[in-house]
């Protein structure tokens, strides 16, 4: 059967189609905000070819784009009288501790659409108040009367004791969407759990819609791209949309670890630079996760990968600012108007400086299937310059430094920021720039081993397929010491779900006494003593002799694929390079350009440039490459004895 990835990105949408042999092949279009599902439907057809049977596994955005737009549904949020101000009020933390005027986040859900409701669950799990049949005919009627197209609903303790929660369920029903937070996210701390059943609210309407007119106009089934990593049916994302926040940016994880260690390097720092932003991960052994990220402010308490996101992409645009000073991005050109040298605008972007560079050259992109406006590019950067003082070369070379830092400050965000030294890892990039920047924010580093993979312009959506399914599926149980017994019920749901699905137990564990918790795969009593080494590695100390509580327990649900062999598609082929006039290691010179095929095992020194389609590869003058049997791009710098993986 075949099967097709797709990553819906902001500039481009990518496909990559596994036949029946095992053969993969990749497409890029040109992505449309206003519509992807129309982006999605013309791929899909060009991928099939009207084959009888295919599988379709996506990546969408439209979560994404919904909750960072504020462009929802409109929600209405119920919770345990005297709690209204609960989305609101928050943890009262301040992001930003010395920001004199600091900004407050606006919540998803206006006050005028917060009602409570007369319950409650005590901590110990007793119901001491159930909701009236008369309260909620009349909340009914007020949830009509305000237009409501969807509902969130936390009420206290209900991790514990779902009762009342499922109640209001069953009297709302048929009125509108509605999400649970004991069914979204049953697990202790109700800010945390409010902010989840709220943001699934918010965009799932949305997602449920796109995923259906996505079901009735393709001819094949759709599963989903969720945050942690593994994909789902399209009725279960329409149901936890929340669950696909960072549904493509996952693929590339999976694909950037699946890729690494194929060629024996299991410890690799992701490095994704597209057309809008970047997005770093760390892999040590395997992709690290979290349950506590924040998504443009708000907590969102599902597991996902742990991916930090910066707003430095190919399209981020370079300005100089109020106080004279050269900055790039957030704002991004996107794909309409996109990058001066797509024709149609005209501020200057990352994209542009490359250009100008000569790192991309006209008909280079997309495999010479978009021709650049290079006179545009060049323009552009000639107006930065003057800003400046500088000549365009300049200005681009001074965009290229400042892309630079703001994602280094990334990759510093996911390894020492988390206990982990980025020299030990190799920085594997790829999206259509990162081999642009991968050697030179390495070397900042002290990172000495930076690969490439061979599909790096589409590697999220290859992700995609290599990703199997999963459901994860938590508990609290705070306070509880049995903690096998309490697996019980859960394994139970996951097996009358999935039946071969391979179950895995995981456990939240702190210090008594803490506030926040360390996730340790569950093994019995021996999970303890995990959990103080890793508490010494993330924290930098540990306690052996203090007591260890368990919060919240974690099963997860796997169901394992048929993964496409990962070796070299593309055969040696023996050619000469073409040179061309690049800036390099601060200057302007002439240096071989290189395809891919043209590469082999036997060591390149740089410098150089690797021309592949979607992606480019710049090879500073310290550096060396070779194609392992993988077909990946590994550059090393020369001179340095460390083996960085």
């Amino acid at each position: 059967m075949l099967r097709i990835g797709i990553d819906a990105g902001g500039t481009f949408t990518d496909f990559v189609v596994l036949d029946d042999g095992g053969r993969l092949t990749t497409f890029k279009l040109r992505s449309n905000r206003a519509n992807p599902a129309e982006v999605i439907l013309t791929g899909i057809a060009r991928a099939a070819a009207n084959a009888p049977a295919a599988e379709v596994l996506h990546g969408s955005t439209v979560a994404t784009n919904a909750l960072l737009e504020r462009k929802g549904a409109r929600t209405a949020f119920l919770t345990t009288a005297g709690f209204e101000d609960l989305l609101a009020i928050g943890r009262q933390n301040r992001a930003a501790l010395y920001d004199l005027t600091p900004q407050p986040t606006t919540p998803l859900i206006p006050s005028e659409r917060c009602f409570g409701i007369a319950e409650r669950v005590l901590a110990d799990g007793t119901i001491a108040v159930s909701p009236s049949p008369a309260d909620l005919e009349r909340l009914r009627r007020q949830l009509a009367e305000k237009g409501v197209e969807s509902i969130a609903i936390c009420f206290l303790h209900a991790y514990q004791v779902p009762d009342n929660e499922q109640a209001v369920g069953r009297a709302l029903h048929g009125l509108c969407h509605l999400s649970l937070s004991s069914e979204i996210a049953a697990e202790f701390r109700e800010y945390e759990r409010a902010s989840t059943a709220a943001v699934n609210a918010y965009v799932g309407p949305l997602m449920r819609r796109y995923l259906e007119e996505l079901a009735a106009r393709s001819p094949y089934p759709v599963l989903i791209m969720q945050s942690n990593g593994g994909v789902l049916s399209a009725h279960e994302a329409g149901q936890h949309a929340v669950r696909t926040v960072l549904s493509g940016p996952a693929g590339g994880v999976v694909g950037a670890f699946e890729t690494a260690t194929a060629g024996g390097f299991p410890k690799v720092l992701g490095f994704d630079m597209g057309g809008t932003s970047t997005d770093v991960s760390l892999c040590d052994g395997k992709p690290r996760e979290t349950v506590e990220a924040r998504i443009d402010g708000m907590p969102i308490r599902v597991p996902m990968l742990d991916i930090h996101t910066v707003g430095a992409g190919g399209g981020s645009i370079a300005r100089v600012d109020e106080g004279g000073l050269l900055r790039v991005g957030p704002e991004s050109a996107g794909s309409t108007p996109g990058p001066a040298c797509y024709g149609t605008g005209d501020l200057p972007t990352v994209t542009d400086a490359h250009v100008v560079l000569g790192r991309i050259a006209a008909d280079q992109l997309v495999g010479g299937d978009m021709t650049l406006d290079t006179a545009r590019a060049k323009a552009a950067l000639a107006r930065l310059g003057q800003s400046l003082g500088m000549d365009p070369a300049q200005a681009a070379a001074g965009v290229i430094r400042i892309a630079n830092a703001n994602m280094e400050r990334a990759i510093r965000a996911v390894s020492i920021e988390r206990g982990y030294d980025p020299r030990d890892f190799a920085l594997l990039a790829f999206g259509g720039c990162g081999g642009l920047h991968a050697c030179e924010m390495a070397a900042e580093l002290g990172i000495v081993t930076v690969l490439v993979p061979e599909n790096a312009g589409v590697l999220s959506a290859l992700g995609m397929l290599l990703a199997p399914r999963v459901r994860d599926y938590a508990a609290g149980v705070l306070g509880h010491s049995d903690l096998d017994a309490r697996f019980l019920p859960l394994e139970a749901r996951a097996r009358a779900e999935n039946p071969k699905a391979r179950l895995t137990r995981f456990v939240d564990l702190r210090y008594v006494g803490q506030s926040y918790e360390l996730t340790i795969p569950w093994t019995g009593p021996d999970a303890i003593h995990v959990f103080h080494s890793v508490h010494e590695r993330t924290y930098g100390y540990a306690n052996p002799t203090r007591e260890v509580e368990a919060v919240t327990i974690r099963l997860r649900a796997t169901s394992a694929i048929t993964k496409p062999p990962l070796t070299r598609s593309q055969p040696y082929r023996k050619g000469q390079a073409q040179p061309r006039q690049v800036w390099v290691d601060g200057a302007s010179r002439q240096i071989p350009a290189w395809r891919r095929e043209q590469l082999s095992s036997r060591p390149v020194p740089g410098p150089a440039l690797v021309l592949d389609y979607g992606a480019t590869t710049l090879v500073p003058s310290a550096w060396s490459m070779r194609i392992d049997s993988t077909g990946t791009l590994v550059l090393r710098r020369r001179g340095i004895m460390k083996n960085s993986a």
